[in-house]
């Protein structure tokens, strides 16, 4: 059995019935168990989060030098998030499972936050000091420590590891690649070799340089990719309304022409959608935890507002805008399909310099994700080793970026989605066992708000 059958296998058992069911159920228990926290207390995880970003402020300064500060450590989560699935993701589950896959996207989103936010309660809770006197986190740790399970942390560890080659290497520099390729002619090997250059200067500076580094890429192309595709919506704003049409008739199998394949339809978009939206947002996956562990916080409820707002940012908003650019320009059903229907959106508007642009905005995003995954990666070794083995990690990491810019794409993109579901099967069983300390945090943190008087709220 080669290797591409194998993984159609696994692929096939992970991303079913029954995992699907599992994460959703997953969110609405969360949502459930912290009063719809996401949509309950809104305006304050907003007003704690993007409305606290300012200089000198608790959430921009750290006060211990072996920690990052709360928006490195946003930037540093976001760096891993962000990537192919949030430009080439978004194109390829509207190609599989038509327009309604966006509207899945959408309800895993909303009800992901939650699981996030147990994520990073979980992880500040249970981290601790290493050999260097820096925080760690992640999983791994909360299994350990909280189920008192060595062997589920053990798996978890080398998943993350295998995860970080995978959705975190190989599938972002494809896309990276491949995008140069087609648009500005550059051979795959060649981008490939000059991004494992630049990954590797900031790499090898650990954890600080990749947090300075991604507090600053992170905001600025964030920024400017939501500016380019709110033009084209914009400059198609009356195919707006129809873009909505086709994402709730998609995931409902409205459209009469379905007929008996409404069920078929319907269960591959939210197929779709869920797998997308996991491989953009990461919720469940408790990836992202790690970097959020190191942050400078005194409670760990504060940094569970920064995982809502992580996913808010990666899903509800940057994807969403990638959806609507190729829902309301059009290109989807003129018959484009996977990444170029993203390209051929912005240069419907832009021409030529659309597809440059977006070929930019995939080498910065999926540079991000290398730099996010190579620390989540290590940090699943270390936990492994025992600190050891930074440096081979490091190099091998590099050589696979290598190898990952001349591989099939299509290829690339189904074992990162099988890794990120073996991922969430451990971390999953911790989040549920610990729950109640979860819901717990969150009562005392509530508690505490309300005795501080308006002007510190």
């Amino acid at each position: 059995m080669d290797i591409t059958t194998l993984n159609e296998h696994i692929h096939a058992v992970i991303w079913g019935p029954v995992m699907l069911v599992a994460i959703m159920a997953a969110g609405v228990y969360f949502s459930v168990g912290t009063g719809f926290f996401q949509f309950s207390h809104f305006r304050h995880w907003m007003k704690k989060t993007l409305f606290s970003i300012s200089k000198g402020s608790e959430a921009t300064s750290s006060t211990d030098k072996k920690a990052t500060s709360q928006f490195q450590s946003l930037a540093t989560a976001l760096a891993g998030s962000l990537g192919t699935g949030n430009i080439i993701g978004v194109a390829t589950a509207i190609t599989a499972g038509g327009p309604g896959a966006i509207f899945w996207m959408w309800a895993a989103a909303l009800l992901g936050m939650m699981i996030k936010y147990a994520e990073n309660v979980l992880g500040v809770l249970y981290r601790r000091r290493n050999t260097k006197g820096e925080w760690e986190g992640g999983p791994m740790l909360y299994i350990e420590k909280g189920l008192n399970n060595k062997p589920l942390a053990v798996i978890f560890s080398v998943l993350c590891v295998l995860a970080s080659f995978g959705v975190g290497n190989m599938a972002q520099v494809n896309a990276i690649s491949a995008s140069m390729a087609d648009t500005l002619g550059v051979p795959k090997v060649v981008t490939g070799l000059v991004t494992a250059i630049v990954v590797g200067f900031v790499i090898l500076g650990g954890l600080n340089r990749i947090a300075r580094v991604s507090e600053k890429l992170i905001p600025f192309m964030s920024i400017l990719y939501c500016l380019g595709g709110l033009v084209i919506i914009c400059v198609h704003w009356r195919g707006i309304y129809p873009a909505f049409q086709s994402i709730f008739a998609g995931a409902f199998g409205l459209k009469p022409m379905l007929g008996g394949g409404a069920g078929f339809a319907i269960s591959t978009a939210l197929r779709y959608g869920v797998a997308r939206g996991v491989f953009s947002n990461e919720a469940g996956m408790g990836s992202s935890v790690i970097a959020h562990s190191t942050a400078d916080v005194d409670h760990p409820a504060k940094q569970g507002m920064w995982g809502i707002f992580e996913v808010f940012v990666d899903t509800i908003v940057i994807c969403s805008i990638t959806a609507l650019a190729i829902l309301s320009s059009g290109v989807y059903s003129a018959g484009a399909c996977d990444e170029v229907l993203t390209i051929a959106a912005f240069e419907k508007v832009f021409g030529s310099w659309g597809g440059i642009f977006i070929a930019f905005s995939v080498f910065v995003f999926s540079f991000a994700s290398l730099l996010g995954w190579s620390f989540y990666g290590w940090r699943g070794l270390a936990y492994i080793t025992h600190d050891r083995g930074e440096l081979l990690y490091q190099v091998l990491f590099l050589g696979v970026t290598v190898l990952g810019s001349v591989i099939n794409l299509e290829l690339a993109m189904s074992i990162s989605d099988s890794f990120n579901g073996l991922m969430i099967i451990p971390n999953m069983i911790a989040l549920l066992l610990l729950s109640n300390q979860v819901f717990a945090q969150t009562k005392d943190y509530l508690k505490n708000e309300k005795r501080l008087p308006n002007k510190l709220k």
